[in-house]
């Protein structure tokens, strides 16, 4: 089996038809990393390399399913990386560079030819639900949530799933509001295709893989490919190159800087919690004039 820094693949010991492709940094809520985009492609890779594999099941370990991008790395301190630059002026195709191999990495898991279902306990959140979208088909515990709230500020999802998943009316509840929805919900809308008691989120969902797994590999190919032709024909690639464009954008506008300058004086947690409260987010001049006061502020404290 390969070995990774950031999660684990194997097969299932009981119907070693099913690979389980478990996201391993527990102790982060299995944030994404830099590691984490390639080695999901390297793991699907290896599962369509290995005949007796027909399904996967794609997993996290510990208290949920993924909570996004490591915010450690990406949201707190002065670091400079693609996809987050402190340097001035920013480089937009450097963000979008980085963030595009990311979305490529996970849509491995919508091109490969083998089916991946995933399943959710806990949070899939912001990027968490991109890697969640990006799978065939989604089993929820009632009690999961899923959703992308930095649209409310900081944030754009690079996949560009929701419209597709769910039509364009709830897509656009979903990302004005920036809320999430219950597993429950998320059957209800047709975003799931189904949501049980946490207690039997197992079952239901190798249930599902299982039954997936008596079908021969090359019709489970054919019928995936007629599927996602429809997406691709629908525009999803364009999509996802203006979504993951817009993603940088959002993250180095005036609104986009203040919540990192805010998150940097005041801790993610405080900026987090501002923008999921519903209170207004600063925007336009007087983000710019809260950037500056914070800046001074934390210029004062060097």
């Amino acid at each position: 089996m390969p070995d990774f820094s950031t999660l684990r693949i194997t097969q299932d010991a009981t119907n070693p038809r099913i690979a389980r492709l478990l996201l391993n940094r527990p102790e982060r809520l299995n944030a994404i990393n830099d590691a984490t985009p390639r080695e999901i492609r390297a793991a699907i890779d290896w599962a369509n390399s290995e005949d007796e594999v027909h399904v996967v099941v794609v997993e996290g370990a510990g208290k949920g399913f993924c909570g996004g991008y490591d915010l450690t790395m990406f949201g707190e301190g002065r670091i400079d990386h693609p996809c987050q630059q402190e340097r001035h002026p920013w480089d937009p195709m450097s963000d979008y560079a980085y963030m595009k191999r990311n979305t490529e990495d996970f849509m491995s898991l919508w091109r490969s030819p083998k089916p991946t279902i995933a399943k959710v306990h806990g949070y899939a959140a912001a990027g968490g639900s991109d890697i969640a979208l990006c799978c065939d088909l989604l089993v929820m515990a009632d009690d999961a949530h899923i959703g992308y709230m930095p649209t409310r500020v900081w944030g754009c999802p690079t996949t560009a799933m929701w419209t597709y998943r769910l039509g364009p009316t709830r897509a656009k509840q979903l990302m004005f509001t920036g809320d999430t929805i219950d597993g429950k919900t998320a059957a209800q809308w047709g975003l799931a295709n189904e949501a049980v008691p946490a207690s039997e989120l197992e079952a239901a969902t190798m249930k599902l893989a299982a039954r997936i797994a008596g079908v021969p590999r090359n019709h489970l190919a054919m019928h995936k490919m007629v599927v996602n032709q429809v997406m691709l024909a629908m525009g999803l690639e364009q999509s996802q190159q203006m979504a993951t464009l817009f993603d940088g954008i959002t993250r180095h506008n005036p609104e986009g800087l203040w919540f990192r300058r805010y998150a940097q004086a005041e801790g993610f947690k405080a900026a987090v919690e501002w923008r999921d409260s519903g209170r207004p987010i600063p925007e336009g001049d007087e983000a710019r004039e809260q950037i500056r006061a914070l800046e001074a502020r934390s210029a004062g404290k060097l």
